[in-house]
C-alpha cells in the first residue's frame, strides 16, 4: 500500500515530479497520498545518492551507472522493518521519467511490490520535430493550427505549453524542435528569441530543449 511521498529536494524538475506524483497517485488511487518527511511502511521515496543516505546505501553505483546519464533506477526495498518503493537516478531528470514509469506501471494495474528495475535510454536525443510556421499554420496542412502563439508570447504562457511539456516528458522525449526547415528567418531575430525563451523556461524542469529551424540557419535556444 502507497501511503506517502518522500522528496525533499526543491529544484523544478524536482518540484515537477513532487507535482506529477501528488496529482499522478491521487488520481489513480483516488485518495490523498500526502508528502512525509521520515520514511514510513509504504512511501516512496525519490532522491537522487547525493540526497538521500537511504538511497545510497539501498542503490548499488553499478546500477545507477547501468542508468546512465537520463536512465533510471526503480526498487522495493525493505528498510529497517519498513516496505519502501525508491526512485532514483543519476540526475534529477532521471528521477521525474522514473515517476512517470511508476506511475504508468499503477495506471497498467502491474505488480509493485517487488519492484527491479533499471532502464536507459537508447538514444541520446529523442526529438519532436514539428512544422509549424510562425503564421500558426502547419506547413502543408498536416495537422492544422500550431499550438505555439507567437502573438501573445512572452507575456502570456499558455497553460497548454505545460501540458505539452508534461505530455512528452512522460515518454522520454527530451527535445523540440518548435519551427520547420522552411520557417520564416524571423524568428532569429530578438523578439522572438524572447518569446522563444520564455517557451524554454517552461520546458526547461522537464528536461526538454527547444530547437528552431528556419530558411537561413539553425538556432538552440
Amino acid at each position: 500500500m502507497i501511503s506517502g511521498i518522500a522528496i525533499t529536494a526543491n529544484s523544478p524538475t524536482l518540484l515537477a515530479t513532487k507535482e506529477e506524483l501528488e496529482k499522478g497517485l491521487n488520481g489513480l488511487l483516488r485518495k490523498n497520498i500526502p508528502l512525509k518527511n521520515s520514511l514510513q511502511n509504504g512511501v516512496i521515496l525519490a532522491a537522487r545518492a547525493v540526497q538521500s543516505p537511504v538511497v545510497a546505501q539501498l542503490i548499488s553505483k553499478e546500477s545507477l551507472t547501468a542508468a546512465g546519464k537520463e536512465g533510471f533506477v526503480i526498487r522495493s526495498v525493505n528498510y529497517q522493518g519498513k516496505n519502501i518503493i525508491i526512485i532514483t537516478a543519476n540526475n534529477d531528470i532521471g528521477i521525474l521519467y522514473g515517476s512517470f514509469h511508476f506511475l504508468r506501471l499503477l495506471q497498467t494495474q502491474q505488480p509493485v511490490s517487488n519492484l527491479k528495475i533499471i532502464s536507459s535510454p537508447s538514444l541520446q536525443l529523442r526529438l519532436l520535430n514539428h512544422w509549424d510556421n510562425l503564421n500558426r499554420y502547419v506547413e502543408r496542412g498536416y495537422a492544422g493550427i500550431s499550438i505555439w502563439n507567437w502573438h501573445t508570447l512572452p507575456g502570456y504562457i499558455d497553460p497548454r505549453y505545460k501540458d505539452y511539456a508534461r505530455a512528452n516528458a512522460s515518454i522520454g522525449i527530451n527535445g523540440a524542435s518548435i519551427t520547420n526547415v522552411n520557417a520564416n528567418a524571423m524568428v532569429l531575430t530578438k523578439p522572438y528569441l524572447e518569446k522563444c525563451a520564455a517557451l524554454a523556461n517552461v520546458f526547461r524542469p522537464y528536461g526538454i530543449k527547444l530547437y528552431l529551424t528556419a530558411q537561413i540557419g539553425r538556432a538552440h535556444v
